[in-house]
């Protein structure tokens, strides 16, 4: 897959880009320690043997047989997702301060604490205990993966590469239906032990290749290691050290580094307050990866099996590997649609498409009187279209834009924000759910919201900075166009503060007249690239129904004009005003003229 990717390497990229392509398929694997542990605990919970050996005597309503209880379900669950939470805000500490390799090497040690003790595990405290330390390693694996997949892939691939993290989870989560369909039948513990044991396999391997593997550029110019930069964008580009086209790029890295050193320190007040817009990018990050949670995606990969059980569905697992596979291979579309459709429209796309799969599911479930095979199948159906629309769009594109947007500098702490807000909304949906299905009907509520982002395709992430710093509004950057390289700044001896003072002058007359630095340029003189750009910049009405209810994000675009109407009205108004008055004066003056008269 590697190779064939890079077969389809631009013309004007020097070198190859083989070994970045493989590296980040590599580290990807990172994603199916994640995904294995979410599926195995689906099917695991519905295992006679497993409900056997955790009950505390709680009767399931269904099949009146000894179970888990709801709230012991909700913990079991949940807690991996509270512990990926505060292991996404380890991350940025760690990986900015002893290099994202090492980091990774660590979390996946913790991951394996986490699953030595769920193997082992005889009653419900040390299971949940076990999730929580496999949740510690995942959260930084989560955010470390696609830092570091981003940070040594060519521009022209970055987004594919990015969202082979999201291929791997949802390869490790149909990797765990297989292995529950094998063991389900299995008498004893050994039935949810070994799902379990398995995940020290892939751990393994991720282990050894990660010591293997290099540091990227970015983060040892951030060291100030440049040699060993040098030495890792060759094994990279597979380029000789002196190479133009090498020391180009690693003089990019350079410069753009030396500018954010210019502007001071980074602190996590700065993600907020810093320029320019990180406050924004944060906001959008965080928004992103809150918003991939409340599409209700993980209800089907947490709760499938008992979901399909409990609605008379005679073979859940079945029908749970079946929306697996449906899952795995609706996420190639994504990867291959992602530098061509762009981030935006794949967003708006699987939007529309979950929101119509919820609503017929919603439907079909409330009018059906009692279980038939055909609701069943109706539901089964869109089911896995919900889940083709969100493994082609939101599942793969949310982490490709959050490991796009940020600078170098807070590129660590950021990610790990806008991660650890997936996480938290992902606890608290897994640590609901349960309550919901089994105490009744649950409730619906309608939220009206404004949100965009800017379209990222084919800009390298340093030209990003620029990006947000010219553009004011995201609809506004149809045509933005890059106008210089931190290296060419650095060259001619240009300060931090210069540029800006730059920039801000430039910006202050189009803001008057309406109009976007990145509007000037002729349409005639933009390369295509540049047009597909174009394409992507725009705000997004976006439609996300959760299994919990119906959110929908929608721009209010007559506001604006509301407003305008409004100040328009009141200026006429106060223009009749005057003339009003200005008539009344003259008619005072003309009857002193004639009194003098008189």
């Amino acid at each position: 897959m590697a190779i064939a990717m890079a077969w389809h390497k631009p013309d004007n990229v020097a070198g190859s880009s083989a070994p970045a392509i493989m590296i980040g398929l590599f580290v990807a694997i990172g994603g199916l320690l994640f995904g294995y542990d979410t599926g195995t605990i689906s099917g695991v919970m519905a295992m006679r043997s497993f409900r056997n050996q955790f009950s505390t005597g709680y009767i399931d309503p269904v099949d009146n047989e000894l179970t888990i209880s709801p709230g012991q379900s909700a913990q079991i669950v949940a807690i991996l997702s509270a512990g990926t939470s505060l292991g996404a805000l380890f991350a940025a500490p760690l990986g900015d301060n002893i290099g994202r390799r090492i980091s990774l090497i660590i979390a996946v040690g913790i991951f394996c604490i986490g699953v030595a003790l769920q193997t082992a595990a005889m009653h419900i405290p040390m299971l949940i205990a076990g999730r929580f330390f496999a949740g510690l390693g995942v959260g930084i694996i989560s955010v470390l993966v696609p830092l570091y997949q981003s940070e040594m892939a060519p521009k022209w691939i970055r987004g594919t590469l990015v969202c082979a993290y999201q291929l791997a989870i949802t390869c490790g989560i149909l990797l765990a239906a297989v292995v529950n369909i094998f063991t389900e039948g299995l008498a004893g513990p050994k039935a949810f032990r070994i799902p379990f044991a398995l995940q020290f396999v892939w751990a393994g391997v991720l282990f050894l290749g990660l010591a293997l593997l290099p540091e990227t550029p970015r983060y040892l110019i951030k060291r100030g290691q440049h040699q060993a930069a040098a030495s890792s964008l060759s094994r990279l580009r597979r380029l000789d050290i002196t190479h133009p086209a090498l020391v180009e790029e690693l003089a990019e890295i350079e410069a753009n580094h030396e500018y954010e050193l210019s502007l001071g320190p980074s602190t996590y007040k700065d993600i907020i307050l810093g320029s320019p817009h990180l406050g924004r990018r944060l906001l959008t990050g965080c928004v992103l990866q809150m918003l991939q949670q409340l599409t209700g995606c993980n209800f089907i990969f947490y709760y499938g099996t008992t979901f399909f059980k409990n609605v008379g569905i005679s073979s859940p697992y079945v029908i749970q590997l079946i929306s697996n596979i449906v899952n795995t291979v609706s996420t190639l579309p994504g990867m291959i649609l992602v530098e061509s459709l762009g981030r935006r429209r794949l967003l708006m796309v699987g939007s529309a498409g979950m929101a119509v799969c919820h609503f017929l599911i919603a439907s079909v479930g409330t009018a059906a009187k009692e279980e038939a095979r055909a609701v069943n199948i109706v539901i089964i159906v869109f089911v896995c279209l919900f889940i083709f629309f969100f493994a082609s769009s939101w599942g793969p594109v949310v982490w490709v834009v959050t490991s796009e947007i940020f600078p170098l500098k807070v590129r660590a702490k950021s990610m790990s924000i806008s991660t650890a807000s997936n996480w938290l909304l992902n606890f608290a949906i897994a640590y609901s759910v349960p309550y919901m299905i089994n105490t009744g009907p649950g409730y619906k509520q309608i939220f009206r919201q404004r949100y965009f982002f800017f379209g990222l395709a084919f800009v390298s992430l340093e030209q990003i900075d620029e990006l947000y710093e010219r553009v004011e509004h995201a609809w506004n950057s149809n045509n933005f166009e890059p106008s210089w390289s931190f290296q060419e700044m650095r060259d001619e001896g240009t300060s931090s503060s210069g540029i800006q003072l730059q920039l801000a002058t430039e910006e202050e007359p189009r803001r008057r007249t309406g109009t976007s630095a990145s509007a000037t340029g002729s349409e005639g003189t933009m390369s295509e690239e540049d047009k597909i750009i174009a394409g992507l910049g725009c705000g997004f009405d976006v439609l996300v129904f959760s299994s919990v209810g119906v959110y929908c994000y929608e721009r209010d675009e007559d506001e604006d004009e509301d407003e305008d109407e409004d100040e328009d009205e009141d200026e006429d108004e106060d223009e009749d005003e005057d003339e009003d008055e200005d008539e009344d004066e003259d008619e005072d003056e003309d009857e002193d003229e004639e009194d003098e008269k008189k």
